[in-house]
């Protein structure tokens, strides 16, 4: 059932209305503020003297050392007896110190003293003076003492409102710090503002309801204005807005929506705006034309993307374990891009029988460009490793390929390395990547660190220098890309090396799928709702070994 729709002249008359009541609350509520801000600046001005004259007798070393032995000293007692009489001299709901703990539900704070009024000695000393170290169980909510923990942080004096059972309360509150500067307890005073609100708010119905009276009576001249020089010419922008709007409706021709002048010549804004609506109406037809051609060319784009992500990801080895017939060693590699296509990349394949080639690769920017950059890096180092360079001659030839003709000055970081199989000794070349992590058996992941190259395709002939190494059965290696120490979370906070290796301890001894599982896990629980900016690539190698049955090896040169 189509819902029935109210004339303007009824939605003037009922929005004027509105109007009014909102103007009123808003005057009303104005003149509460402003008078409660002035109020608010007495408080904090009248507190603020309270407790400075307060923290001149305070012993903030002696204080110190009460609180963490529980014992009252000489100043102590000295100090409580200065807050009962600050209690009983100025005009003050509370004076205390307390010591905040937590921001939990119960026992977030710790009563230190607080001062109390000779009635109050006389009727129960007990029941209103505090245990020193004694917890406060409920009696602060995790939002009030999250407030007392800020102070603990702050300089100067800070204020709050803290709403509790016993009325409403204005609260000043300044930490006290011994004397190498650490923060000890908080000193803090309450006034009540009870009284204030009630008066405050007879002011505002007050003023409002002689508000609302003098609009009602405006509001009736003001509506036969409205209705002459407003609700008729917006009828006729109505309709012809309709006929606009069931044009759109009826074709998906842009062409074809249908555009009548209302005919409205009033001289004022009204007859500006209808001329602005046949604008808009002519602007819209040519907008929504545009539209359908850009709409088209996304989605082609899109379908695109999605088969250059799948082509991409089609590239890199995905089949573990890779060489279900070797036992020497374990093999497991993952690359997750920050857009559809990334730019990183990991490869490993089998030179021959004894050697294996392993790769992990960075290259700069994001999105297609370093796609189509990382096609060309990754099909040149497999081509010159397959052909049985040594990674230093690959690192070479690639880098020497990959500068002819980077008009776009775009650059890879690589670490590439041919492992010897059987014994376990490879060669590595580390064009500007970051270093590996390594793990000896029986032992923690550590960076292994040594001096890098510059990255390839920065500048041509550049000689490369390789690093030997050595992985003996039951040692593991790691690398990955700067997608995973600098991954970051919603404070700019990066992830860092310390707390990749913190994860691959966590489980060290476990496969190395388990080992990426755990870095991810950790770069996602760190990172949260921060999006990825940097693609993350890690590849992880477990070597196992076995018995030597050939004296064939690699030469000094990377050679067999």
């Amino acid at each position: 059932m189509e819902k029935k729709k109210k004339s303007l002249g009824v939605t003037v008359r009922v929005a004027s209305l509105t109007a009014i009541l909102v103007a009123s609350v808003i005057v009303g509520f104005n003149g509460f503020r402003i008078y409660l801000r002035g109020m608010m600046d007495h408080y904090e001005t009248y507190l603020t003297s309270v407790l400075n004259l307060t923290m001149t007798e305070i012993d903030a070393d002696d204080l110190k050392v009460c609180i963490e032995t529980g014992t009252k000293s000489e100043t102590f007692d000295q100090t409580q007896d200065f807050l009962n009489r600050v209690r009983e001299t100025f005009d003050i709901q509370y004076i205390y110190i307390v010591r905040p703990l937590n921001a939990n539900d119960s026992d977030n704070m710790m009563n230190v003293m607080a001062g109390i009024t000779k009635e109050e000695i006389e009727e129960d000393e007990a029941f209103y003076s505090v245990a020193l170290g004694e917890t406060t169980g409920t009696d602060y909510s995790p939002a009030v003492a999250a407030k007392y923990l800020e102070g603990m942080e702050t300089d100067g004096i800070t204020f709050f409102r803290n709403d509790t059972e016993y009325g409403d309360n204005y609260t000043g509150q300044i930490r006290i710090c011994d004397s190498a500067g650490n923060p000890v307890a908080m000193l803090a005073a309450d006034v009540s503002i009870d009284e204030l609100y009630w008066t405050v708010r007879t002011y505002v119905l007050t003023i409002g309801a002689e508000i609302i009276l003098l609009i009602l009576i405006m509001m009736m001249f003001i509506y036969r204005w409205l209705k002459r020089r407003v609700l008729e010419p917006a009828g006729k922008l109505v309709r012809t807005t309709g006929q606009f709007v069931e044009s759109s409706r009826s074709t998906n021709d842009p062409s074809e929506l249908v555009v009548v002048d209302p005919g409205i010549h009033t001289g004022d804004e009204m007859e500006a705006m209808s001329m602005a609506l046949m604008d808009m109406f002519s602007d819209m037809k040519r907008y929504m034309s545009d539209l359908v051609s850009v709409t088209r060319e996304k989605e082609r784009i899109g379908a695109e993307l999605s088969v250059a992500a799948a082509i991409q990801s089609d590239m890199l080895p995905r089949i573990f374990p890779p060489f279900p017939n070797r036992t020497e060693f374990a093999l497991y590699a993952s690359m997750n891009p920050a857009k559809e296509v990334g730019g990183d990349f990991y490869d490993f394949f089998l030179v021959d029988e004894d050697h294996l080639a392993l790769v992990v690769a960075d290259v700069s920017g994001k999105g297609v460009p370093s796609a189509l950059f990382m096609v060309i890096a990754k099909t040149l180092i497999k081509n010159r490793l397959q052909m049985g360079d040594s990674p230093e001659e690959a690192a070479r030839m690639v880098n020497n390929q990959l500068c002819d003709g980077n008009e776009e000055n775009m650059f890879v970081t690589v670490w590439m390395a041919v492992l010897e199989i059987s014994t376990g000794k490879g060669l590595a070349v580390n064009a500007g990547h970051g270093h590996p992590a390594i793990r000896r058996k029986g032992r923690a992941y550590a960076l292994d660190i040594y001096e890098h190259d510059i990255m390839m395709a920065f500048m041509e002939d550049y000689p490369f220098a390789q690093h030997a190494f050595e992985l003996h059965p039951g040692d593991s290696l790691f690398v990955y890309t700067d997608g995973v120490p600098e991954a970051v979370n919603a404070r700019g906070q990066e992830f860092g090396t310390n707390r990749m290796l913190r994860a691959l301890n966590r489980h060290r001894e476990a496969s190395p799928e388990v080992l990426l599982k755990d870095v991810r896990e950790a770069i996602d629980a760190f990172a949260g709702d921060a999006e990825q900016f940097d693609d993350i690539t890690m590849l992880c190698i477990q070597y196992k070994g076995k018995e030597m049955d050939t004296d064939e090896g690699m030469d000094a040169a990377g050679r067999r």
